[in-house]
């Protein structure tokens, strides 16, 4: 058997420290592949986070807006069914003669302060009247046409009777002004 050289001895050290190696590369690669695996999870629950907080912030956006929209126009419903109250006492104010002011003028008064108030409650509530006159143009966004009839020394499309007044409550149209137009007159 040959005796073991300086050369045999160096290269068992080489090999060993080449194992040695090999198995610290290993450790290496698998601590790495651990660790992208730890930051690509980490990555996922921080994309899932930002999804959840960004759908919870739009839900409370939502949300203020539903309670906005619920205090502005939550009473809608009653706001329209005040509406012929309205039309009505109007149109009894408007019939008042002056013989009937000099016999039964408190009480006429009475229903006028009464009208007041209620212009008051629809005011303080975003309830605005919509007061057309005669001639204004017509705009289909506010009024509704009850009928349209040729008349002399009118533009087509001109307001040529009042009906109705209409109604805003903020800033939806609650009731569209009832009027009659004017078509092009016949020539």
């Amino acid at each position: 058997m040959a005796e073991p050289t300086n050369n045999d001895f160096l290269d068992d050290i080489e090999d060993m420290e080449a194992e040695e190696f090999a198995d610290e590369m290993e450790e290496i690669t698998d601590e790495a592949l651990e660790l992208d695996e730890l930051r690509v999870e980490r990555d996922d629950y921080k994309n899932r986070f930002m999804r959840a907080l960004a759908d919870a912030e739009n839900a409370r956006k939502r949300s203020d807006k539903d309670r906005r929209e619920a205090e502005n126009y939550g009473g809608s419903k009653l706001a329209r069914d005040m509406l012929p109250v309205y039309d009505n006492m109007k149109r009894a104010l408007d019939t008042i003669t002056d013989e009937q002011r000099e016999v039964a003028g408190p009480l006429l008064e009475g229903i006028e302060l009464t009208m007041r108030e209620l212009l008051s409650v629809f005011k303080k509530h975003g309830i605005e009247v919509i007061t057309p006159a005669v001639g204004d143009k017509f705009d289909p966004q506010v009024h509704q046409a009850m009928f349209e009839a040729p008349v002399p020394a009118t533009v087509a499309g001109d307001i040529i009777q009042v009906a109705a007044e209409g109604f805003m409550l903020h800033d939806r149209l609650l009731r569209p002004a009832q009027v009659g137009v004017s078509s092009t007159p016949a020539g």
